[in-house]
């Protein structure tokens, strides 16, 4: 959401809005959706193992906090959700948006109005109200647009930074995504972790900007170690949440398998074991 620092102070909440009601046999029923959307487009879906564990304990209220690289970060937002059934989950979404699709309500998502006055007043009070609770958890992507995995310095929208300023509590979430491709023909999504940030240990009367300074340097510093990673290409440095399509498709696939059958081979479509295959073969 790309609203001035100077608009979002002057929008000082002074009443909180009730989010509608989520349906939960919808919220699955997409989840379930999802998993496959993302089995068909993704080779896999993978955690990196050296990141921070998701939070298990819903006492606290959960700010989440992803770079935006691309039209892909819902989706996984989604997906990642459901790893924490503990929590009950709201995203904002363009109120235009919204209003052409209005079931997304009920699967908790926010709308409200860009780039304006009354869109920045509305992010907060529904932060503030839902975050004011143990057991919500509230997702950001703060960047405000899609913006590449490689560019620095970071830079978050504002309106991240005066919502952890009025929060009392919670714990403040770093999550980094990545879609690279390494050896097969869909790419990866790769999402690391990041050191959670706890609101009530901070020191009292910290400002919006400094907040938004310390979101921005956890954010950048989980992206940039699960970039280091990406570029390893190393599968067994992620747990894998789930399997997609493998294999390179068209003719040089049907050509693999049909020489696999008749070597009496027993053909494996991911790129990788074909390469290694072939490698063999030349060696011998």
């Amino acid at each position: 959401m790309t609203v001035g620092s100077a608009a979002i102070r002057d929008q000082a909440p002074s009443r909180l809005r009730e989010p509608p009601r989520r349906w939960q046999w919808l919220i699955r029923g997409f989840r379930r959706y999802v998993r496959r959307y993302l089995a068909r487009h993704f080779h896999a879906v993978r955690l990196s193992r050296s990141g921070s564990p998701l939070p298990m304990d819903s006492s606290l209220p959960l700010l989440v906090v992803l770079n935006h690289p691309s039209w892909w970060d819902p989706l996984i937002g989604v997906f990642l959700s459901g790893l924490l059934p503990q929590y009950e989950h709201f995203a904002f979404i363009d109120a235009k948006a919204l209003g052409r699709y209005r079931f997304l309500s009920r699967l908790g998502f926010l709308g409200i109005e860009l780039d304006t006055y009354r869109g920045a007043a509305d992010f907060l009070r529904y932060g503030i109200s839902l975050l004011s609770r143990p057991g919500h958890a509230v997702w950001v992507t703060a960047q405000g647009r899609f913006a590449d995995v490689r560019t620095r310095p970071l830079t978050l929208e504002p309106g991240v930074g005066h919502l952890a300023a009025r929060l009392n509590q919670g714990l403040i979430l770093p999550v980094a995504l990545e879609y690279p491709f390494w050896t097969e023909r869909t790419p990866e999504a790769l999402i690391r972790i990041g050191t959670p940030l706890a609101i009530e240990s901070a020191p009292s009367g910290r400002s919006a900007q400094e907040w938004t300074e310390i979101i921005t340097k956890a954010l950048e510093q989980t992206m940039d170690a699960l970039a280091a990673e990406a570029i390893r290409q190393q599968a067994e440095r992620f747990a894998t949440l789930l399997s997609g399509r493998t294999g390179v498709g068209g003719w040089y696939e049907s050509w693999q398998r049909v020489r696999a059958f008749f070597k009496g081979e027993t053909y494996r479509p991911e790129h990788a074991s074909i390469m290694h295959r072939e490698d063999s073969g030349s060696v011998s």
